[in-house]
């Protein structure tokens, strides 16, 4: 039995089956992911890249490491992202519709948070190789206040509206 409402087979009164309604749900989860692969492929490609600049060696160690940290959030989010469909193949066929798309929707929403850290935190590097480090802590403030707008205000805003 179901108790999250995210799940309840008929919440908006659409007139559906719940085997359909896990499959619409399935299907905007791998819409959001295609989504966020775009964006996660292009930071990682910049970060790759990076590397291979002659400026790379200039980075002094508090750069360095925070590019590091960049890399490894960059390959989380790859990661994450291939979660849902790794689980959907080892799970296809097998009658488990419901427990790949709760299982899906929490990894979609765990590569969403790491997408937002890499972004705010690949903003920071940028300011503070190309300005300096208060720059780089003040494009990190802005963007992660951004990021808390898109999170949290956006969507009790909305709601209110409803």
């Amino acid at each position: 039995m179901i108790t999250d409402p995210r799940f309840d087979p008929r919440p908006d009164g659409r007139n559906e089956t719940r085997t359909e309604r896990f499959d619409r749900n399935w299907s905007d989860i791998l819409q959001e992911l295609r989504a966020v692969q775009t964006g996660t492929q292009i930071i990682s490609g910049f970060l790759l890249a990076a590397a291979f600049q002659p400026r790379f060696t200039d980075l002094d160690p508090y750069q360095l490491t925070l590019y590091l940290v960049l890399v490894v959030l960059a390959a989380s989010a790859t990661l994450l992202g291939l979660g849902p469909v790794i689980l959907h193949r080892r799970l296809f066929g097998q009658l488990q519709k419901e427990r790949i798309v709760r299982i899906g929707s929490g990894l979609l929403l765990a590569d969403l948070v790491v997408v937002s850290l890499l972004a705010a935190g690949v903003t920071s590097l940028i300011f503070d190789v190309a300005l300096g480090r208060i720059e780089g802590f003040i494009a990190l403030g802005l963007t992660l206040l951004a990021v808390v707008v898109l999170w949290v205000i956006v969507p009790r805003t909305s709601a209110e509206r409803d």
